[in-house]
């Protein structure tokens, strides 16, 4: 393969192409897919290097992404590597097959362009899918520009393939932002990225005659609490020790470091924002550029959704005194997502921060570097206070009356 598609060591290449690539490198033996804008490129581009002959292998084009995942699990039960691309919609139409496959510790891998859930209808990146699939016992990685998108598909196969975890990942990176946007995209050889991943090594296969496996059993309230506790759940925190190791063999290959949370100069700083996404690194160049006006300000950007990194989370939040928590999704009547799980990771901390929520960006809505200053700035100012000067919740950039929640 690798005589065929010699990669450079740089690439320009969107998010969509650099997942893309990095599927083909992995030499997947399945693909079932159905196209949904903005994630059609990944399993489009991934088509198209099949039809060229650059990989061996099966991709197959479904009626539905239900069908999609479907088709996956019937693949990976059957002892192959799998992986697909969804968004929005479809993620939505999918929900139901999710928690199929990490009940039956399928290791499918799922790049998800994250798009805003209708109605009214929208083709723009929010968060609004990556929420909806949060309690499906996915690990879930979480990209914030195309490299990440590369590095994270390689790491994210070695993960859910360790024997040790055999769970479905998903790679979540923002639609359009992300996915349509060119840049500089370090890559590896074919053959480094391929022994990186590693060969598959089937558990369980179906098509194992020799070791007959069983799936879609079905329990009652006699089994069934045994299974999500200690499967579903208890599993998902062992996951860690396996994520670690593979981030530090990943920055053993490549010189390129990840962590479960990114910590962008939080440990003198008074004050955090906590963000996901393309977010992240916008965040960090207006902190950066406070920064030089004397303003102890950082940000911690989340790497892994879930399992989530609660423990580590708290430790690098363990100084700051206000904390801005950035949800791109609409909570529905209640708190973001990641306000109350940041509240749940601090509630015992020593410090206390005062925390306060920020609902951001919906349907594709730009978060600005002004929008960024203001929100360092609420947070300084709760800091000062040592409680909240500013509401709990707030929606940023929405036109009309100004919003609030508590």
């Amino acid at each position: 393969m690798a005589d065929k598609m010699d990669l450079l060591d740089v690439e320009v290449w969107d998010g969509n192409m650099a997942a893309s690539q990095a599927m083909r490198q992995a030499q997947i033996d399945v693909v079932a897919a159905y196209p949904i804008t903005p994630s059609t490129p990944v399993v489009e581009n991934y088509a198209g290097f099949l039809a060229n002959g650059y990989i061996d292998g099966e991709f197959v084009m479904v009626e539905s992404e239900h069908a999609a995942m479907s088709g996956c699990i019937g693949a990976a039960a059957a002892g192959g590597r799998v992986a697909t691309a969804t968004s929005s919609q479809g993620f939505d139409l999918m929900v139901e097959t999710l928690y199929q496959a990490s009940g039956m510790r399928l290791p499918i891998i799922l790049n998800v362009v994250n798009r805003a859930l209708a109605a009214p209808l929208n083709v723009n990146g929010d968060h609004s899918d990556m929420y909806l699939g949060r309690d499906s016992g996915w690990i879930q990685f979480n990209a914030y520009n195309a490299q990440d998108a590369y590095d994270l598909n390689l790491i994210a196969f070695r993960v859910a393939e360790d024997h040790k975890v055999r769970l479905p990942a998903m790679i979540h990176q923002d639609g359009f932002m992300t996915s349509h946007t060119a840049e500089g995209v370090l890559t590896l050889s074919d053959d480094d990225a391929y022994n990186f991943i590693g060969d598959y090594k089937p558990m369980n296969a179906m098509l194992d005659f020799e070791k007959p496996a069983t799936y879609g059993v079905q329990t009652e309230e006699d089994w069934h609490f045994e299974h999500k506790a200690r499967q579903h759940n208890d599993l998902m925190t062992k996951v860690n020790p396996v994520i670690q190791e593979v981030f530090d063999a990943f920055e053993k290959e490549t010189g390129r470091k990840f962590d479960f949370v990114t910590n962008h100069n939080l440990d003198d700083a008074d004050v955090a924002i906590v963000a996901m996404g393309t977010t992240v690194d916008t965040a960090m160049l207006v902190a950066d550029q406070l920064r030089e006006e004397g303003k102890k300000v950082g940000v911690l950007g989340l790497r892994v959704i879930r399992p989530f990194p609660f423990e580590k989370l708290a430790a690098a939040l363990s100084n700051v005194k206000a904390v801005c928590c950035m949800d791109r999704s609409a909570p529905g009547g209640t708190v973001g997502m990641l306000y109350n799980e940041i509240c749940g990771a601090m509630y015992n901390s020593a410090n206390h921060p005062v925390i306060t929520g920020y609902v951001y960006g919906l349907g594709g809505r730009d978060m600005t570097v002004e929008y960024l200053k203001g929100i360092f700035a609420d947070g300084e100012a709760n800091a000062a206070a040592g409680k909240p000067t500013t509401p709990l919740q707030q929606f940023i950039g929405v036109r009309g009356p100004k919003l609030n929640f508590l």
